[in-house]
């Protein structure tokens, strides 16, 4: 999927981004009006009033994790040191081109944004992380950057930063750790929560469509933020539908909207019987979870989330088994090598899930692939392999019928089917700095 353009439908996050225009600093303020932060005299209150509207808002961040934004905020805020702000544009996710498109179209709304959170936690500069292999957004945001110094808008020193685009490279203490001047590889799990540390100062990080969204409700407030959701759902989201589908592209949609009206945006080609949601360590769902709201809360029940917004639809034209199989090698050789669930288990497991796609009957090998599966859970280093774990858990719920037929031999048709996934070669040597 290469083509960036937002849909027409675009109103808020994308609003005058319509037939592909990036929006220059000039048009941005005429689209949202100017962004007021406070004089030095009035910070401190600003920033009480701030955090409560973030928090009346219902903000949670677009980056995977979904959590709420206030309290993450919260502990820079009240923090003795002043942080480093760094905004994720990363986007490992290869099937997720969300916050590439608000790059590419609405940069100076991630700027805004960063400046309302630099402002918040009194950080002393910010740094907007992109991936050294994506210079449309580069591109981009370099010249946002070049418009706001023209205008003479330049309230914080702001650095644009290119880590390698690996897969974990955009997990938050990898960034942090890139930053540092170490390898771009998450940090080995501590048995406390530990907060993120960069050049010996806090960091602070946010992704680049929560970053975007702040700068809306500094504008409009937080009741005009909580109206863009449907029911319990407050605010738009950004979503990278692909999959069976005529028309892949990224969508703003209304949080809650039924998930089936989310995937009809993109013009199914077929009766839509199952979807990948969240990314590749996100978890499949089956037509029963058509219905659901699009949100936290609405998919909950069925033990997914929207994660990093991504949705690939199936129709049942490609096996289920197959694509999980795909999914489990490419996931397995972006690890950071840094544990031995990263280092053996996820190749092993990719290995029995291959021959099982490829219709090698191998008595006991479901077994096998389940037992790969409690051994790897939770041992990692980073939650890398955990997110394949639930993957594969998920397929094996949602496919079941597939990987049964399989185990017994039966030939597929449809495991030989061009796959429907956004599957980039794995480079032979992992630059991680």
């Amino acid at each position: 999927m290469t083509d960036l353009a937002p849909p027409l439908s675009s109103q808020r996050l994308l609003a005058g981004t319509d037939h592909g225009q990036r929006l220059n600093y000039e048009q941005h303020r005429a689209t949202h009006g100017d962004l007021l932060l406070p004089a030095r005299k009035q910070v401190h209150q600003w920033r009480t009033t701030m955090l409560d509207q973030i928090a009346t808002a219902g903000l949670t961040g677009r980056g995977g994790g979904g959590f709420p934004t206030a309290r993450k905020l919260q502990s820079g805020v009240n923090g003795r040191r002043r942080p480093l702000m760094v905004i994720n544009v990363m986007e490992g996710e290869p099937a997720a081109k969300k916050d590439s498109v608000l790059a590419c179209f609405a940069p100076h709304l991630i700027l805004d944004g960063a400046e309302v959170l630099a402002t918040l936690t009194h950080a002393v500069s910010i740094a907007v992380a992109v991936a050294r292999d994506n210079p449309a957004a580069l591109h981009s945001l370099e010249l946002a950057l070049s418009e706001r110094k023209a205008a003479r808008h330049t309230p914080f020193d702001v650095a644009l930063v290119a880590p390698p685009g690996r897969y974990v490279a955009g997990e938050e203490s990898a960034l942090a750790h890139w930053l540092d001047g170490a390898r771009a590889v998450p940090t080995f799990r501590a048995t406390k929560p530990s907060k993120l540390t960069i050049k010996s100062r806090p960091g602070v990080i946010d992704n680049a469509e929560t970053s975007a969204d702040l700068a809306l409700i500094a504008r409009r407030g937080p009741e005009w933020f909580r109206s863009g959701g449907l029911g319990d759902a407050c605010g738009t989201t950004l979503a990278t539908l692909s999959g069976n589908v005529e028309e892949p592209g990224v969508f703003e949609v209304p949080l809650g909207t039924p998930l089936r009206n989310v995937i009809a945006l993109a013009r199914p080609q077929g009766p839509i019987l199952g979807a990948l949601l969240g990314g590749y360590g996100g978890t499949f769902v089956g037509p029963a979870a058509l219905d659901a709201p699009y949100s936290q809360s609405g998919l909950r029940p069925y033990g997914s989330s929207p994660g990093a917004g991504v949705i690939v639809a199936f129709d049942g034209s490609s096996c289920g088994v197959a694509e999980t199989a795909r999914i489990a090698r490419w996931t397995a050789n972006e690890s950071a090598g840094q544990c031995g669930p990263c280092v053996f288990g996820l190749p092993a497991l990719a290995s029995e899930l291959e021959l099982l796609a490829n219709g090698e009957r191998v008595s006991g090998i479901q077994e096998r692939i389940l037992s790969h599966l409690e051994v790897i859970n939770g041992r990692g280093a980073c939650a890398h392999p955990d997110g394949v774990v639930r993957l594969v858990r998920s397929a094996f719920a949602v496919f079941a019928n597939d990987f049964q037929a399989h185990a017994q031999g039966v030939r597929c048709p449809r495991a030989g089917a061009p796959s429907v996934l956004a599957l980039p070669e794995n480079s032979g040597e992992i630059e991680w700095k």
